[in-house]
Parts: C-alpha cells; sequence; structure tokens
C-alpha cells in the first residue's frame, strides 16, 4: 500500500471554505480512482495560517497514476486552489505502508 502526502497553506479564515472546495474536487477524484482506499484530511492553525494536509491511501503506485497521471510525484491542482494557496507546492511524498495498526 502507498501513501500519497499532500500540503498546503490558506489564510485561516479560508480553510473551512478550502476543505469544503477540496471535497467537491480532488477527495471526490480520490473516491472514484480505482485503487483508492481512502484520505484523511489534517489541518493545523499557525496563526494567520492555516496549514492542510491530505494523507490519501492507495494500492499501488499504478492507482496513484490513475489518479496523478505519469508524473504522481507532481501536485495535482484545481482551478480555484489558486485562489485559496498561498503557495502551490510542486510535489507530494509517496512513502510505502510499512505497517498499520487497526483498532480491536
Amino acid at each position: 500500500m502507498i501513501a500519497r502526502i499532500w500540503r498546503g497553506i490558506t489564510q485561516a479564515d479560508k480553510a473551512d471554505a478550502y476543505i469544503a472546495y477540496l471535497n467537491e474536487t480532488g477527495l471526490k477524484d480520490y473516491a472514484k480512482t480505482p485503487g483508492n482506499r481512502g484520505v484523511t484530511v489534517l489541518r493545523r492553525q499557525q496563526g494567520e495560517h492555516c496549514e492542510i494536509v491530505l494523507i490519501s491511501l492507495w494500492d499501488s503506485m499504478a492507482a496513484v497514476r490513475a489518479f496523478a497521471g505519469e508524473n504522481p510525484e507532481r501536485s495535482v491542482y484545481y482551478p480555484e486552489d489558486e485562489d485559496y494557496l498561498l503557495e502551490m507546492e510542486p510535489l507530494v511524498r509517496h512513502y510505502e505502508v510499512a505497517d498499520r495498526i487497526l483498532p480491536g
């Protein structure tokens, strides 16, 4: 399994609107892509800014490519992202999931 980690920073007062926008764009596309195993959305407010981190899980790098294209290390952006984000980070990180502990 592969974890894909993306990070963005927005103004704190735009964070809720941006997360709603993510739900209508990227997160919806994650869910439609075969091999996606879900996504966790993290947020951390730091003064006037809010850091948002998406950790998505995928069956394989082939599944990641089905979402991200032939250069899966590149961030995927949508038309209105630039209205929210302070920077457009060009790259994401991928990790092989070495272990996963589930409750119970």
